[in-house]
């Protein structure tokens, strides 16, 4: 018997199928000519049978997951505010209209229009920064790891810098202090322990060589019992009269007090600049709601150090970014319009009213298998670790089908819905729900129901 693999059509056989024409029209020749490769590779490697639905079928089907963009949008229903996974921080309608205008067409990213002449790109946040957490200077770069890289490299290299065992931690994607550290020239030098670390501590450490006292932000975990650690204040008094620099990882970028809305504990950017830190270092992508940046504060000596160091370059921020930013910063103008406008703010600071009002209209629009429970979102992004905030929850449940398998007909939608297992169902939460994407929520999780 021959062998079925041999009947297999051609490459050129492919391409002259009038249905294949009409599956790929408007896609370049050189796609089609891969997706019908490809085709035929997993024809062969199935024994020779023709794909289920037919060649055209299966090549539209490869164009369109070339054709696709890899960086899709999705539903986040998981109720975790800061999702790392899923981008962090959505974007001010104000922030994406400043990106869009900028994107359309040149702008005066590096170029003094009063004067007329070359400008800098570092000028565009600068006076906003300044003027909303009383810092003496500033300085944008593209994320708060290049920010702490920069500080380090600028004002530690070849010397000594000063951490708590307790604050060398890892900051996501198995990136460690230490290791930022030691790309950056500077030396580390450990003081305290793990779950205590006292003033003496920083102060027996002190050598000739010292450059630096870091002081990093544990954003991510908590350490409770038996503790101790420095305040930042103290760090940079110890500092100064050391004769070296003081640095603050804050991490999250807190510019808007939450207390009012049970969340406490997570340092704010003005009492961080207060300490007096020589610089201040935290992300623009958390809390403080933006585009992603590394956003670096302090004394006119310490910024200027890390703006005329060579590495700066490598980790500018792009036209992009300081339009969404400068936008996103001028809303804390008027903290009514930054709790209002700014996604994040405003997912955080929902009431338990609005979140059951929204879960009711949600349940209500899904139908038959979705009811309410309560439940409790996450602040996400290494802020407020261990905080809870109460919500209520649609939870799905669809007969015969199990959770998991919910979770990926989710997953397989357009747009995808990204949900989360609670107690063995599937759950949504409104509070990362936008009011605008209800209706595809509701659609989503009916179409994967009704599969």
């Amino acid at each position: 018997m021959s062998d079925p693999r041999r009947r297999l059509p051609s490459v050129d056989a492919l391409l002259g199928d009038p249905a294949v024409q009409s599956a790929a029209a408007g896609k370049p020749r050189a796609l089609l000519v891969h997706a019908a490769r490809e085709v035929l590779a997993a024809a062969r490697a199935d024994g020779g049978a023709e794909p289920a639905g037919g060649w055209a079928r299966a090549i539209a089907g490869r164009l369109a997951d070339r054709t696709a963009p890899s960086l899709a949008p999705v539903i986040n229903a998981t109720g975790v505010v800061l999702h790392t996974n899923l981008g962090r921080a959505p974007l001010a309608p104000a922030a994406i209209e400043a990106i869009t205008r900028v994107a359309r067409g040149y702008s005066a990213l590096e170029y003094d229009i009063g004067r007329g002449a070359r400008g800098s790109r570092q000028a565009h946040c600068r006076d906003l920064l300044i003027e909303l957490t009383g810092a003496a200077d500033a300085l944008v770069v593209n994320n708060a790891a290049g920010a702490l890289l920069l500080a380090l490299a600028a004002l530690a290299r070849d010397g000594e810098a000063i951490v708590s065992r307790g604050e060398l931690v890892e900051i996501g994607g198995a990136f460690r202090i230490p290791d930022v550290m030691a790309r950056s020239g500077a030396i580390l030098v450990e003081a305290g322990t793990t779950n205590r670390t006292h003033l003496d501590d920083y102060a027996r450490a002190v050598t000739l060589r010292t450059r630096a006292l870091l002081k990093v932000h544990r954003s991510n975990f908590r350490v409770t019992g038996f503790t101790a650690e420095v305040s930042a204040p103290e760090i940079a008094q110890l500092a100064r009269a050391s004769g070296a620099a003081s640095l603050y990882d804050l991490g999250s970028g807190l510019l808007f007090d939450l207390a009012p809305w049970g969340l406490t504990g997570e340092p704010s950017v003005r009492d961080a600049v207060a300490s007096r830190a020589d610089v201040v270092a935290f992300s623009g992508d958390k809390l403080l709601g933006g585009p992603q940046a590394g956003i670096l504060l302090g004394g006119r000596e310490a910024i200027e150090a890390c703006r005329k160091d060579p590495l700066a370059r490598a980790v500018r921020a792009d036209k992009l970014t300081l339009a969404g930013l400068e936008a996103t910063l001028a809303l804390y103008r008027d903290p009514e319009s930054a709790r209002r406008d700014i996604p994040v703010l405003r997912m955080l600071t929902a009431t338990r009213e609005e979140l059951r009002v929204r879960a009711e209209s949600l349940a209500s629009a899904i139908g038959r298998g979705a009811d309410l429970v309560e439940g409790e979102s996450e602040v996400g992004g290494g802020s407020f670790p261990g905080a809870a905030l109460p919500t209520s929850l649609v939870r799905v449940t669809a007969g015969r089908l199990t959770p998991d398998g919910l979770m990926e007909r989710l997953r397989a939608g357009t747009p995808p819905l990204i949900a989360r297992i609670a107690e063995g169902a599937v759950v949504l939460d409104p509070r990362t729900i936008g009011t605008e994407e209800t209706d595809a929520a509701a659609v989503a999780v009916r179409a994967a129901l009704d599969e």
